[in-house]
């Protein structure tokens, strides 16, 4: 049950996501001033957490459908299974997370 609600709640957090997406192609075409402001606050603690969460929601969002899919084609519907899955794609979305965030501080920083 928890998964599936992180499954929705994941989804939901992705759409918001885009309107921030939406947010940094605009300010990236409007010029250096309007991009600056964006910088800032992706930047700060806040934007960064925000970030953290968007990562993870399309991390995990990602692992879940491949879970679901395996699902469909009749994979994995043992109780103890389905559970074991489920704690292995929320493992499997925080490390990537991690790794994908340390990453792109290395990079950009």
């Amino acid at each position: 049950m928890a998964t599936s609600f992180a499954h929705r709640a994941t989804g939901v957090a992705l759409s918001a996501g885009t309107i921030l997406l939406a947010w940094w192609l605009i300010s990236a075409a409007a010029g250096e001033n309007t991009y600056h402001f964006f910088a800032l606050c992706a930047g700060n603690p806040i934007g960064e957490i925000v970030l953290f969460g968007l990562v993870w929601s399309l991390a995990y969002h990602l692992l879940n459908g491949i879970r679901h899919m395996a699902w469909d084609i009749g994979i994995g519907y043992g109780v103890s299974t389905a559970n074991n899955s489920g704690v292995i794609v929320l493992a499997l979305s925080l490390i990537a997370t991690v790794v994908i965030v340390l990453l792109s501080h290395r990079i950009w920083r």
